[in-house]
């Protein structure tokens, strides 16, 4: 006898044990880090009042991955031991001779092997992709008790049906996608278990004819199949029943939902198949009970193709022949069931649609009217602004301002429009030779202040009339101040910083020396002793200088996720949140950040889809507002849309986190604002579905489109672009209060006149609705690229403008804002001048524009003399000319077109042409005319080199002087 070869051979002790080792500290490894992770994480919560929503979190994730992950678990291998042969090496394995030698082959302990390691990956995984949807589960689970604890609105709002199913609303949003997500679990079971059945069924099927049929494989595998592919069938018919659902989702060329011919026969037909599925299964169960044949487990699927192409012939019968010729009469309903849910789903139903006369006059009384709206139109555009202030404002290079916000603020009993930008540190632009741990974890700490400015304050340079400006913080305003400038969190702070050290914190630059300070909040993770600060070092990346620290005590604190973004998203992660946060100051003089946060959805029935951001929804509701203390941190969630079912649903799964929106202190409650992201949305939505009647929709007759405009793009190049969103503190029409209202006007689709706008308050009692205007539709309306166009067209604008260009400068022109004034439009469009070697823009021209006529100056008040008074349009800006100022207490009101309100239309001028100003401080007629021609050639080679220079005071001046000598030249006999 020869010797036996075992196989696989059996390894040595000491190698076996040396893996096993691996495999444990392997495990460690990953297991310690994502212990640290959840242990900061838990302290990171605690310290912001959270600990109840981490720790319910981590419940609900542990529980969804160890209950998929032990049943998906079970199921594999519990499928292997049933369908596995019971003598597997006996039918597979055995001795085979290689080179003479008997070599036994254990196959049997092997495909265990495999079997339980692939089991348990497999259930791994899948527990924790199904974790991954923690959020679907938990709102299934605890939607029900949502909709009974929900305020009365809000249950109205649950309540709500679908036109076909008769559904509630909360059905789709809750039930349905569990229920689908939880069939696909299951179907992947169910796929896995028959290719279990199926690969015995080859192995065994093999050695058997490989063995000339000596070894048989018995029924057990093919009962095992059977059964599996029972289950398989099963959840297919699922699968399939729940699907008939999915068509109230589908976008079609017309309309989104269900159509005539799956209302009439997909719906019904994919019903059909789902129960000739239950039938194939229950084939299949009798093929395992009875004995086993391949041929009944194809007739299974028989009668579910049959219907299925069935139910696709006649679908297709029917759309051609029944609803093309008479589309519009058989989808009738169907497109009335998808414009009434897409306003539900997108809130056009709490819009006002009211009429806009669009006249082409102001009336003189509308003048006295809109006087908070004339004083508050914003003519610094915010790119320009942002220029300009990290000119004057940054003080230092690792400063910077990244966004400028709009606002309103109360100066002596007014509503005045503000721009605000908050003065945040950048340690990236930091000096290389100061970037160590010292100095960007324990001194650099934060940014410092604010400035606020007026949107059409302006002093004679053409800068920014600061309100709040300058460090320390200085105010003009007695009312408005800052008390605690320093910005903790914001949105550069991108870093990890330890405050309350020995190191004392670098505050702002002074002079020649900077001052310091030290963090008085009480926000962050206390380090304490020794053990606790190592496992916060391991866990932050610290772990070679944190605990080595002599600067670092027990009482000082870690501030991490400073990033406001990244604050609200790691406690609401459920949340969809505005990528721009503003900052407010207030009553008390702190800083804070508002941010608006959405729930949205794809499982609204019956509503168009919709890009939002990376999203594409079929639902939205702004229904949280996020305030982010700048300097401790604190973070708090107000509800402002209780009638929305998904956050009625959050609020249940965790209380604590959430507050009523009358809980927000008043201070923070008047600077409240309407989304921009949520009003581009609703415009985009309503450029369409505004045609409430099936069949001016179905024809397109009346389509709008948010307007265009010519601006700076984020290349630095004017192109045209769709408007933005604009705040405008103004009366709307047929109204008497002064509100904070963001417009966007509308054009009809492929023309430039302007058709509408919606104005979206931001103001109590009317926060949270909006209201749309139509204008007339027999007779047109100039839009922005109108304007613009004649602006262009001016000749005197057009000349300067090119000059300007050619002149070792640039011109950037403004965002143009479009103005409700009583019964009729203002057009404003603010156009700069900037210095090649300087980059900071200075206000030069204002235009403004009615209907009917077209004025500019170098201020907004001459351009308003010039479009409503006597006053010509000049061009040239003198140092000396007044500006629009925030009125400071005791301080006179610079006049205004608002202030003539009262004059008569004759001594306004209104209605007549505004002419250039001709003649005015000619020189003498009597000078020699060669004299004027040289004095002309002076002025102008002085104004280019004053230009270029970057002086544009000065070099208006020449301009001015320049065109006296030309008027001179005009006026001479020829």
């Amino acid at each position: 006898m020869g010797e036996t070869i075992d196989w696989p051979p059996s390894r040595p002790p000491r190698r076996r044990g040396r893996l096993l080792v691996l495999a444990v500290i392997g495990v460690l490894v990953l297991g310690v880090g994502t212990a640290l992770s959840y242990y900061v994480d838990a302290l990171w919560f605690g310290s912001l009042g959270y600990g109840d929503v981490f720790w319910k979190t981590l419940r609900l994730q542990s529980t969804i991955f160890s209950g998929f992950t032990v049943v998906t678990f079970l199921v594999l291998y519990g499928s292997f031991l049933a369908f596995k042969p019971d003598r597997l090496n006996d039918i597979t394995g055995g001795r085979i001779l290689i080179q003479g030698q008997p070599l036994n082959v254990p196959v049997e302990p092997v495909v265990r092997a495999i079997a339980l390691i692939g089991s348990l990956v497999i259930a791994v995984v899948t527990g924790a992709s199904m974790t991954n949807e923690w959020t679907t589960l938990s709102l299934y689970w605890y939607a029900g008790g949502a909709a009974e604890a929900a305020p009365s609105a809000a249950a109205g709002a649950a309540r709500l049906v679908d036109p076909i199913f008769n559904k509630p609303i909360v059905f789709y949003l809750f039930t349905l996608p569990a229920w689908q997500l939880i069939t696909g679990w299951l179907m992947t079971l169910a796929v896995v278990a028959c290719g279990i059945a199926i690969f015995f069924i080859t192995i065994t099927s093999g050695t058997r004819l490989g063995s000339r049929g000596r070894a048989t494989t018995g029924d057990g595998v093919w009962r095992g199949l059977s059964i599996s592919f029972a289950i398989f069938l099963l959840v297919l018919a699922s699968r399939v029943y729940l699907g008939r659902y999915d068509r109230l989702f589908v976008d079609h060329t017309i309309f989104a939902g269900v159509t005539y011919a799956e209302a009439h026969v997909t719906l019904a037909g994919l019903l059909l198949v789902a129960i000739a599925l239950v039938a194939g299964a229950a084939i299949a169960l009798v093929n395992a009970i009875v004995a086993p044949r391949m041929r009944w487990l194809i007739a299974a699927v028989v009668p579910a193709v049959v219907c299925y192409l069935g139910v696709s012939i006649f679908g297709w019968y029917v759309t051609s022949f029944i609803v093309k010729p008479n589309e519009l009469v058989r989808e009738r309903p169907f497109i009335a069931h998808n414009i009434e849910m897409t306003r539900q789903a997108f809130g056009l139903h709490r819009l006002a649609q009211r009429p806009f006369p669009a006249e082409s006059r102001i009336d003189p009384g509308d003048l006295a009217k809109n006087r908070a709206t004339i004083e508050n139109i914003r003519l610094w555009d915010w790119r320009a602004l942002q220029d300009t202030l990290r000119q004057i404002q940054e003080i230092r290079t690792y400063y910077d301002f990244p966004d400028i916000d709009i606002d309103r603020y109360t100066i002596d009993g007014s509503v005045r429009q503000m721009m605000l930008a908050a003065r945040e540190l950048n340690v990236e632009k930091l000096p290389e030779s100061s970037r160590n741990w010292i100095n960007e974890k324990l001194i650099y700490t934060h940014g410092y202040g604010v400035t606020m400015n007026p949107v059409n304050g302006f002093p004679p340079e053409g800068l920014p009339a600061l309100i709040l400006s300058d460090m320390p913080v200085r105010s003009t305003v007695p009312s408005i101040t800052v008390t605690r400038p320093e910005i903790y969190f914001g949105e550069l702070t991108n870093t990890d910083v330890y405050v309350k050290t020995r190191q004392k914190e670098f505050n702002y630059p002074q002079g020649e020396t900077n001052s310091l300070t030290s963090y008085e909040g009480t926000g962050g993770i206390v380090l304490g002793g020794l053990f606790r600060r190592l496992l916060i070092a391991l866990d932050r990346g610290d772990l070679a200088k944190l605990p080595f620290s002599d600067d670092v005590m027990p009482d000082s604190r870690l501030l991490m996720r400073r990033n406001v973004r990244d604050r609200v998203q790691a406690l609401a992660p459920f949340l969809t949140f505005d990528p721009d946060p503003y900052i407010i100051v207030g009553d008390d003089g702190r800083l804070s950040w508002m941010m608006d946060a959405f729930t949205i959805s794809d499982a609204f029935p019956y509503a168009r889809h919709y890009r939002f951001g990376r999203e594409s929804i079929n639902y939205i509701r702004n229904s949280v507002k996020a305030i982010v203390d700048a300097y401790d941190g604190t973070t708090t969630f107000y509800v402002f849309d209780a009638e929305d079912p998904i956050i009625a649903a959050y609020r249940a799964i965790f209380p604590s986190l959430f507050k009523d929106a009358d809980a927000m202190p008043p201070a923070m409650r008047k600077h409240v604002r309407y989304p921009e992201l949520l009003l581009e949305v609703q415009a985009t939505v309503y450029g369409l579905y505004h045609m409430t009647t099936p069949e001016v929709f179905y024809n397109r007759e009346d389509l709008w489109s948010v307007a265009s405009e010519v601006r700076m793009n984020d290349r630095r190049e004017q192109a045209q672009q769709a408007m933005e969103p604009n705040f405008v503190v103004m009366t709307l029409p047929e109204e008497t209060a002064v509100e904070f209202v963001e417009i966007l006007p509308f054009t009809p689709a492929n023309r430039n006149n302007l058709i509408g706008w919606i104005g979206g308050r931001s103001d109590e009692p009317h926060y949270g609705t909006a209201v749309v205007y139509d204008f007339p539709k027999n007779r047109l309306v100039d839009g922005p690229l109108q304007v613009e166009a004649r602006i262009d067209q001016n000749p005197q604008l057009s000349s300067q403008l090119s000059l300007w260009n050619q002149q070792g400068s640039h011109v950037r022109r403004g965002a143009l804002i479009v103005i409700p004034i009583g019964r009729t439009l203002l057009y404003a469009e603010p156009i700069y001048l900037q210095a090649e070697r300087s980059p900071m823009p200075e206000l030069r021209i204002v235009v403004l524009a009615t209907q009917e006529r077209l004025a500019y100056g170098p201020t907004f008040e001459a351009a308003l003399a010039a479009l409503f008074g006597n006053a010509p349009s000049t061009l040239a800006s003198s140092p000396t000319s007044t500006t629009a100022q925030p009125t400071a207490p005791g301080a006179t009101t610079p006049t205004s077109s608002a202030q003539s309100a009262t004059a008569t239309p004759a001594e306004r001028g209104i209605g007549a042409p505004a002419q250039p100003d001709r003649g005015a401080g000619a020189p003498g007629v009597n000078k020699d005319i060669n004299a004027v021609i040289a004095e002309a050639a002076r002025d102008l080679a002085d104004y280019q080199r004053l230009t270029a220079e970057g002086k544009l005071g000065e070099a208006g001046q020449k301009l001015e002087a320049l065109k006296r000598a030309l008027d001179e030249l005009a006026k001479r006999p020829r």
